[in-house]
């Protein structure tokens, strides 16, 4: 009998994002001693900034709702038990339907919290998992789903992505490129 296999966007958005987190967590574990001050893809940011990026992202995105998410520890002592507690938070957060489901006028009209996690953080730990690896010369395949879920979530807002300090101009890849060549490619990275 074959086996079922659930789709990343059948998940729920705490399960997606422990999918997700999960991929990220295993860059992050894998970095080599020496290699968080490498150049990331990320113009002007190092393994470590991308890392304090997502930190800052974590504990800044909650209050849009006025709920604090404390992030103990430091991307420069201790950049793989600081994201792994902050990892932890979050899913704790999420966890909690109350806090999860707490709205907030975002900048694209009224939103919760897991809505901006399942986006906007769904984005970010997929393209930053790959900014790590390449950093740090680590193996950048991405997973296709998570790819593709992110690429059809985003290309809509693609304008959007051009903002400043949000993503570089579009990088040109064939139609027929690989899905994760295509969602970097829309995130302004060169696959």
């Amino acid at each position: 009998m074959p086996e079922h296999t659930t789709s990343i966007g059948d998940l729920t958005i705490a399960q997606r994002h422990t999918a997700l987190a999960e991929e990220f967590t295993r860059r992050v574990e894998q970095v080599p001693d020496g290699a968080w001050d490498n150049d990331s893809p990320c113009a002007g940011w190092t393994a470590r900034d991308v890392l304090r990026h997502m930190l800052d992202n974590y504990a800044n995105m909650p209050s849009h709702a006025g709920i604090s998410l404390t992030i103990d520890g430091s991307v420069v002592d201790d950049p793989v038990g600081t994201w792994i507690a902050a990892q932890e938070k979050m899913g704790d957060l999420l966890a909690d339907p109350e806090r999860a489901g707490a709205e907030y006028d975002g900048y694209f009209g009224r939103t919760s919290i897991q809505a901006t996690v399942d986006t906007f953080l769904g984005v970010d730990l997929v393209a930053h998992a790959w900014d790590i690896a390449r950093a740090t010369g680590q193996d950048e395949q991405l997973p296709a789903e998570h790819c593709r879920h992110y690429y059809e979530l985003m290309l809509p807002f693609q304008d959007n992505l051009r903002m400043e300090g949000v993503c570089g101009p579009a990088v040109a890849v064939p139609d027929d490129a690989p899905i994760q060549h295509r969602f970097l490619g829309l995130l302004g990275r060169t696959p």
